[in-house]
C-alpha cells in the first residue's frame, strides 16, 4: 500500500477538465478523496500532477533488434518519463504481429520485463509483404484493436481495398503511415534547398499527400475507421481537415519532434536528424502546430525509435532513420506551453485522453492510468547519462531543456 499526500500541486485532469492548485491524495496510484494513513507527504509547490500518458507510435525494438533497445530498457524509459501505455507498429524484425498468439505473449513480456502496457498494432497483410490480408480475426482475438502495414508497400491497390473491407467487418481501425513508395523511392530527407546542396536523395511532400488522398477515397468506399500517423506537412493537414468536414471516420497524430525541429538540422550531414517521415520546412512546422491546436490533428506521439550508436555512424543516406524520444517528450511539451501554443491542460489532453480515444482504449486507460508529477521549471541537460532509453540518438543531444517528470505514481 502506498498512500501519498501532495500539497500545493497544480492538478491537471483532462477528463474532469480540472486545472487547479490543491491538495491531492493518491492511494496506489489512484486519486482518492482522503486517506486514513499517509506514507509520504510532498510539498509540490510549482509542480504539475497529470495522468500518465498514452503514446500512439513508438518502437521498442524487441523482439529481434535488442542491439537498439529491449522491453526492459525502453519500458523503464517510458515509465520513468510518465508514459505507461505504448502503442507500437507491426514491423519488428522478425515480424510476429501477424500471429495473434505471439502478440499476446509479447504483451505479457512487456509488463513482466518493462512494467509498461504494450499495445500492438497487428499486421495488415501476411508478413507485411503486401500480398494477402493477414488473419485479422485471430489478431483481434490476440488483443489487437488496429492493423497497419507500417512502412511496407502494398503489391497493388486491390490488396488495400480487400484489407480495409476485412478490417471494417471486424470493427478494427486501420493505421496508415502515409508514404507513396514510388515517389519516396530511396529518399531520406525533405525535398528542399538544404538537401539539394548536400546532394541527398529527397522525399517530396507529395509522397505523403498522394498516399493520403488515395487512402481517403478507399476509406470512404469501405467505411473503415482509419488513423493517419506521423503527419509531416501542411498539405496533408488540409486533406485531413476536408475528410473530417465530410464526416469520414478518420483521426491523425503528429510526432513531437515535428512540432519543434526542421530540415535545417540536416545541414552538415547531421545523421541524428535522419528520421522518416523527414523533418520538413519551417512553414510545415507552423502548420502542424496550428493543426494540433485546432484539433485537425488529434494527438501528439513520441515516434520513439531507439538506435545503437553504430546505426548513425555511416554516410547520411545509409544510416537508419529514427530519433530516441521518450526522454525529451515532456520537456518539448512544456516548451510548447512556454511558447504560447497551449495552456497546460490543453497539452495534457493531447498526450493523454486524446490518444486514448484515438486508440479506442479510454476505459482501460482510465482504470490503469496512474499519475505523474512534473516540474515544469526543472532545467536539465540532454546527454547520454540523462537519457534513460538504450538509444541515445537524438538531435537534441547536449542541449539544455526545461521540464521533466520527477516522480510517478502507478497503479
Amino acid at each position: 500500500m502506498s498512500n501519498v499526500k501532495l500539497e500545493n500541486v497544480r492538478l491537471l485532469d483532462p477528463v474532469a477538465q480540472i486545472d487547479v492548485t490543491t491538495t491531492v491524495y493518491l492511494q496506489n496510484g489512484q486519486r482518492v478523496d482522503s486517506l486514513d494513513q499517509i506514507d509520504e507527504q510532498i510539498d509540490a509547490q510549482g509542480k504539475w500532477l497529470m495522468p500518465t500518458m498514452v503514446d500512439l507510435c513508438a518502437r521498442v525494438r524487441e523482439p529481434g533488434q535488442q542491439q537498439h533497445g529491449t522491453l526492459k530498457s525502453e519500458g523503464k524509459a517510458a515509465r520513468e518519463n510518465g508514459i505507461l501505455h505504448v502503442i507500437t507498429p507491426p514491423d519488428s524484425q522478425p515480424i510476429v504481429q501477424d500471429n495473434g498468439a505471439l502478440i499476446h505473449g509479447l504483451i505479457e513480456k512487456a509488463w513482466t520485463d518493462g512494467k509498461f502496457h504494450l499495445h500492438i498494432i497487428g499486421a495488415q497483410t501476411q508478413g507485411l509483404l503486401g500480398r494477402q490480408p493477414a488473419n485479422m480475426a485471430a489478431l483481434k482475438k490476440g488483443g489487437c484493436t488496429a492493423v497497419s502495414n507500417a512502412n511496407a508497400a502494398f503489391e497493388n491497390d486491390d490488396v488495400v481495398i480487400r484489407t480495409l473491407e476485412y478490417a471494417a467487418g471486424l470493427g478494427l481501425t486501420v493505421v496508415f503511415y502515409p508514404e507513396e513508395p514510388q515517389i519516396a523511392k530511396d529518399g531520406c530527407v525533405h525535398e528542399g534547398f538544404i538537401a539539394s546542396r548536400q546532394g541527398l536523395p529527397m522525399i517530396p511532400v507529395i509522397a505523403e499527400t498522394i498516399a493520403i488522398a488515395k487512402y481517403l477515397i478507399m476509406i470512404e468506399a469501405t467505411g473503415v475507421r482509419a488513423h493517419f500517423g506521423l503527419l509531416s506537412s501542411a498539405q496533408s493537414i488540409e486533406l485531413i481537415r476536408a475528410a473530417k468536414a465530410k464526416g469520414l471516420p478518420v483521426t491523425a497524430d503528429v510526432a513531437m519532434h515535428q512540432l519543434h525541429l526542421t530540415e535545417a538540422l540536416i545541414d552538415g550531414f547531421n545523421t541524428l536528424a535522419h528520421v522518416r517521415p523527414p523533418l520538413r520546412s519551417e512553414a510545415d512546422k507552423v502548420a502542424l502546430r496550428d493543426a494540433v491546436k485546432s484539433g485537425v490533428i488529434d494527438a501528439i506521439c513520441t515516434h520513439h525509435e531507439p538506435l545503437s550508436s553504430s546505426a548513425k555512424m555511416m554516410p547520411f543516406a545509409e544510416t537508419l532513420p529514427g530519433i530516441s524520444a521518450f526522454d525529451t517528450y515532456v520537456a518539448l511539451g512544456v516548451q510548447l506551453i512556454q511558447e504560447g501554443l497551449f495552456e497546460p491542460l490543453e497539452w495534457v489532453e493531447k498526450v493523454t485522453v486524446a490518444p486514448a480515444r484515438v486508440a479506442n482504449m479510454q476505459e482501460r486507460w482510465l482504470n490503469e492510468k496512474g499519475w505523474v508529477l512534473v516540474d515544469p521549471a526543472l532545467e536539465w541537460k540532454v546527454d547520454k547519462t540523462t537519457i534513460l532509453s538504450q538509444g541515445k540518438n537524438t538531435p537534441l543531444l547536449n542541449q539544455n531543456l526545461t521540464g521533466k517528470v520527477v516522480q510517478t505514481f502507478l497503479p
